[in-house]
């Protein structure tokens, strides 16, 4: 079993979660583009699902999956409409809560060279450190089984990719309508892509 990072919010012994060599692919979709583009968190704002060809694709590539979840934030239920899916409905998916920041007209301070590790404690005020979003996240996946569409935030995306890498998940972009992929086996999990988008 490769150790354990930081991120991680959950033991694998936890009775929620599946055995640790249960198998299982994460197909993680973030939602197509904010309507007015901005920082959301947690603020329920439209997408802009005009991206006909994106949005396509995006269906194509979650084709086959076993299990569809989503986040039950407008900008991903419209999404999932747009791909035509009726996915089960996670709260524990919304994205990061960045408190006073994600306010309009709110000034976002400028918080430095920090390394991962010390970035992900950074709470907003009001809101929730990456920590925090991680270990609300990631209980929600150590469940999942076979292979699972899910359609979430950047956030939740980089959550997921912190069961593998830990902290270092924040420094990998997420597009909208792009596509992360990772598996589990007993070896832990594994990250198969990062922010594919439509070519």
């Amino acid at each position: 079993m490769p150790p354990r990072h930081p991120c991680r919010a959950m033991p694998q012994g936890c009775p929620m979660s599946p055995a640790p060599d249960a198998a299982a692919r994460l197909l993680i979709l973030r939602h197509a583009p904010l309507a007015h583009p901005g920082l959301a968190g947690r603020r329920d704002v439209a997408a802009d699902c005009s991206d006909l060809a994106a949005l396509g694709w995006a269906r194509e590539t979650l084709r086959g999956a076993e299990s569809h979840w989503s986040s039950p934030a407008l900008r991903c239920r419209q999404t999932c409409a747009a791909l035509g899916l009726t996915p089960e409905w996670h709260a524990a998916l919304w994205e990061q809560d960045f408190g006073a920041w994600e306010q309009p007209g709110a000034a976002i301070p400028d918080l430095g060279p920090l390394p991962p590790g010390e970035l992900a404690r950074q709470r907003p005020p009001g809101g929730e450190s990456f920590l925090d979003m991680a270990a609300r996240v990631q209980p929600l996946l150590d469940r999942a089984r076979g292979t699972v569409a899910i359609v979430a935030h950047a956030g939740t995306v980089r959550a997921a990719l912190a069961l593998a890498v830990g902290p270092a998940a924040l420094s990998f972009s997420v597009a909208p309508l792009s596509l992360t992929i990772l598996s589990r086996s007993p070896a832990g999990w594994a990250v198969e892509a990062v922010n594919r988008v439509a070519p």
